[in-house]
């Protein structure tokens, strides 16, 4: 992949195959849009897993029948051979009728640090309700992730269609939100993360009330919609935002920004994806020409990418955090 001078930003593939693919893991077919934490020396991957026996819908309405996701996590010691461990959230438990591409992120706020898993929450498809952002603070017990069951809330204001949600610390110990009221990314700030997750109509309907100001990016001309993919990953030059964007001929692909950290706010944004679908198993599949990313790991100067494919399996790619960082000054 180049930018406009020609010079290649350097995002290189680990694998010319997923390395998570469809249908390996018993009872699913699809598994894909996959957080990531590197957590007690091991990559741990959060994936979107669908159920068995989903199929194609001939009619009018959703693109598939019996399409229902549970979070998976599979685990790696090196970030190239993953395996299944186990069934993290279950649609239909939890109060989550369907989980759909979760985020895990590392939070502070005061003299604590959570882990939060954000995600998005599908209400049936008769309640008329739209999706939300659904959110738990997960439990480490020295062998597995645990969703807190208490912890569970719905994200956001009321009824209003919200997701690609992730959830960060700034410098000032504020905490924020990025999330997706459609057609446009959008920026939330809090005193704490006990703010965020009780902040009812008294913060949300004065915010909707001025949405345009707390728009964070738009898509760019021509492109459908826009979203968060990543949580940011903290640099000294400020924080890298992955994230995602829909072409104008319907590809996702995975792009690249730098947030201010202390206050959120952009500082500069690439013009170029960083990386499109090109490989087969990115171009078709259950959504065709689909690259997103949701996960992102620092290690030393390089960041390791995870992304879903095409809706039914995950790659990963990596980059050099200077490289990036050199092309986001040029670009602001």
């Amino acid at each position: 992949m180049t930018n406009t001078s020609g010079e290649p930003f350097q995002v290189r593939r680990l694998h010319d195959r997923p390395i998570v693919e469809a249908g390996t893991i018993p009872g699913y077919g699809a598994v894909f849009n996959a957080g990531l934490l590197h957590h007690a020396d091991t990559f741990h991957l959060f994936a979107r897993a669908v159920r068995s026996g989903y199929r194609r819908n001939e009619g009018a309405g959703p693109r598939f029948l019996d399409y229902i996701s549970d979070i998976v996590v599979l685990t790696s010691k090196d970030g190239h051979d993953y395996e299944f461990a186990y069934v993290l959230g279950e649609a239909g438990a939890h109060g989550v009728h369907c989980f759909e591409d979760p985020r895990v992120q590392r939070v502070r706020s005061g003299p604590d640090e959570h882990i939060v898993m954000t995600y998005t929450s599908l209400a049936p498809e008769d309640s008329g309700r739209p999706w939300r952002i659904g959110a738990h603070r997960l439990d480490w017990d020295d062998d597995r992730f645990h969703l807190i069951e208490e912890s569970g809330r719905l994200l956001g204001p009321d009824d209003v269609a919200n997701k690609d949600a992730i959830v960060f610390s700034l410098s000032d110990e504020r905490v924020a939100l990025i999330h997706r009221i459609h057609p446009n990314m959008q920026l939330a700030v809090f005193d704490d993360l006990e703010h965020l997750w009780h902040a009812g109509p008294e913060y949300w309907d004065p915010y909707l009330t001025h949405l345009d100001a707390h728009v964070l990016m738009r898509p760019s001309p021509g492109a459908l919609g826009i979203g968060a993919g990543a949580p940011p990953v903290r640099t000294e030059e400020g924080m890298l935002l992955f994230f995602h964007e829909r072409r104008a001929d319907g590809a996702y692909t995975a792009n690249l920004a730098l947030l201010d950290a202390g206050t959120g706010r952009l500082l500069s944004r690439l013009d170029q994806p960083l990386l499109e679908p090109e490989l087969d198993w990115e171009r078709e599949g259950d959504v065709d020409n689909v690259v997103f990313v949701q996960g992102a790991h620092l290690d030393d100067d390089v960041v390791y990418l995870t992304y879903g494919a095409a809706d039914r399996c995950v790659g990963v790619a990596t980059a050099p955090v200077g490289h990036l960082i050199d092309a986001l000054r040029r670009a602001a």
